[in-house]
């Protein structure tokens, strides 16, 4: 886990002591360093716990009992605040405006072990992507995004039966 960037875009969560629910997002940046940069500038107004590279390393940026600024407009089962009932994981990919791609087996790797060690930390009850919380708005992590893989390396999430 590298720890050199940190984001000063956070807050208390309200009404959750912690998070609930884990939301994955693509960057739909460029490149990793882009992502990194924004991520952690305080004009951006915009964060997430953790960031994970097309390599696998990942990044923490939010203390995981703190609220990430990652969800935006959105809604999940009757919750509006996504960001204080959440935590949000950003694989690095350029998305639909840069040349989306599949996302590479070190990243889901990492995705995988990170999301594990998350749920062996708290109570869980979903892993659902940007695009399930703010349909018509976000489409990350995309299509490419392998659902199935994910639940078989032991992450149920809400795409898998």
């Amino acid at each position: 886990m590298d720890s050199k960037y940190k984001s000063p875009n956070f807050n208390e969560r309200i009404g959750y002591d912690a998070a609930v629910m884990i939301v994955l997002h693509y960057t739909g940046m460029q490149s990793a360093e882009a992502a990194l940069k924004k991520l952690c500038d305080p004009a951006a107004e915009v964060s997430a716990h953790y960031v994970i590279d097309e390599d696998g390393t990942t990044y923490q940026l939010v203390d995981e009992n703190k609220r990430a600024w990652h969800a935006g407009v959105s809604e999940w089962n009757g919750e509006t605040d996504i960001n204080s009932a959440s935590i949000g994981i950003e694989l690095v990919n350029p998305g639909h405006e840069f040349g989306y791609r599949e996302f590479p087996p070190a990243q889901m790797e990492s995705l995988a072990t990170l999301c594990k060690d998350i749920m062996s930390r708290h109570d869980i009850g979903s892993i659902l992507g940007h695009s399930d919380i703010a349909p018509g708005r976000k489409q990350d992590p995309g299509e490419l995004f392998d659902w199935v893989w994910l639940a078989k390396a032991g992450v149920p999430n809400i795409h898998s039966s």
